[in-house]
């Protein structure tokens, strides 16, 4: 990465350090033991992993520490609204371990067109070796196809199904806020390497979609907690683009 890309990676780290952890991590520590324990310890789960780490790039900020952060938060956002739904407790085992390996698979086809779409596809063939019956199988295919923002959201009739798309897209949101500034839009830099004039212009077009996310949120957990995150992105992201035309850009 170009120095002056790392020394503006620092300040964002800086920057997005002063904020506290969203309130959801806060909230909900017992689901997240969880869902972090049942991401290492299930049998399916630890192999989906094994089998997902050559797989996944992090030239575009989507590799596995991505896919890893939404699989645990896809997972323990589950377990909160499967237990509000009043499922069994096996019931809400079956969900973590189907909203999981949608959070792992879902970027799985990340640099193609109609990635989401293709992704679904890959995930099926993926899954047919494991312990999943086909429906839950078609589950897990339909919340990675309905991921995407801004494209038509695929309706499902079964509340179950309903909650693992909403789960995994509220989980890959998340990510938008101080994750963004920490990571991901370093590892997308990194990767095309733009002048810098290039990233200053593109910067507010940027933010612009972040502020487009924030009404996005589709669980109940989701849209509780879900705004914060991008409320945190927003102002991270303004306190950084002032820095950078401040210290970086040379007025003509």
């Amino acid at each position: 990465m170009d120095p002056v890309y790392l020394e503006i990676r620092k300040i964002a780290r800086k920057i997005t350090a002063r904020y506290p952890r969203p309130d959801f991590y806060r909230a909900h520590p017992s689901e997240i033991r969880g869902s972090r324990r049942f991401y290492h310890s299930d049998n399916a789960i630890v192999r989906l992993r094994e089998d997902m780490a050559g797989c996944l790039d992090n030239d575009f900020g989507h590799g596995m520490g991505h896919a890893e952060k939404v699989a645990i938060d896809a997972g323990t956002l589950v377990i909160i609204e499967s237990r509000l739904a009043g499922h069994t407790k096996d019931r809400v085992q079956r969900n973590l371990l189907l909203a999981q390996c949608a959070g792992l698979l879902h970027d799985i086809c990340r640099k193609e067109t109609s990635h989401a779409e293709k992704g679904a596809e890959s995930a099926r063939d993926i899954l047919r070796t494991y312990p999943l019956v086909p429906e839950e199988i078609t589950q897990v295919c339909a919340a990675i196809r309905n991921h995407e923002a801004f494209t038509r959201l695929e309706r499902m009739p079964a509340r179950q199904a309903r909650m693992i798309s909403d789960c995994l897209y509220d989980a890959d949101k998340f990510r938008w806020g101080p994750d963004n500034f920490n990571h991901t839009v370093w590892d997308m830099v990194g990767f095309v390497n733009p002048p810098l004039e290039v990233f200053v212009d593109h910067f507010p077009k940027g933010m612009a979609l972040l502020k487009k996310i924030r009404g996005t949120f589709r669980s109940g957990t989701g849209r509780r907690y879900g705004p914060q995150f991008i409320d945190m992105g927003i102002a991270i992201g303004e306190a950084l683009y002032q820095v950078i035309l401040t210290d970086f850009i040379t007025p003509p």
